[in-house]
């Protein structure tokens, strides 16, 4: 299983809010090739580390392809730049994240990509997703299961976003 990581925290001047740029981001991918074959609910998360910026939309996909690791992170990172990234500072707040979070059971540690992603297993706002998509999905290192990993990861601020728009759920 292919998994991928989606975020964004400030609007697009091409595609707009957060939520909308994620969803072109997808269509960007399927356009290249890169077939989606599930997808998660849309989440609200604080920013991490905890900052004063704009909460997160998040979400997690699993893929189809037959672009090797390396050439997938390329391509995830040719459509970050293509809508608008910059990469600045560490958690620096962006228009569109991408992050290659697991390929199949391919264990990397010394060359890019790192797989599986190495701060997975600490993020409610990629395991919550991901236990939409895959929760028997399991750690290639730790051999835990998505759900298991999310059971003891702290998830208080992560809330599913309203159909309507990027705001969290209030009820």
């Amino acid at each position: 299983m292919i998994l991928i990581g989606l975020g964004a925290n400030l609007p697009s001047g091409r595609f707009g809010p957060p939520r909308k740029t994620l969803e072109a981001a997808i269509e960007a991918l399927e356009a290249r090739g890169v077939r989606v074959v599930a997808r998660s609910r849309w989440y609200s998360s604080a920013a991490y580390p905890a900052s004063d910026q704009p909460r997160y939309v998040n979400a997690v996909i699993s893929v189809e392809t037959k672009l090797s690791p390396e050439a997938l992170l390329e391509l995830l990172h040719d459509i970050e730049r293509d809508f608008g990234r910059k990469r600045t500072i560490a958690n620096a707040a962006r228009e569109i994240d991408l992050d290659l979070l697991a390929f199949g059971d391919l264990i990397r540690t010394d060359s890019a990509p790192i797989l599986p992603h190495p701060r997975l297993q600490e993020r409610a706002f990629v395991l919550r997703p991901l236990c939409d998509i895959a929760p028997e999905w399991r750690h290639p290192q730790t051999g835990q299961s998505a759900l298991e990993l999310a059971a003891v990861v702290d998830d208080d601020d992560l809330r599913p976003c309203d159909e309507a728009n990027n705001e969290p759920k209030t009820a």
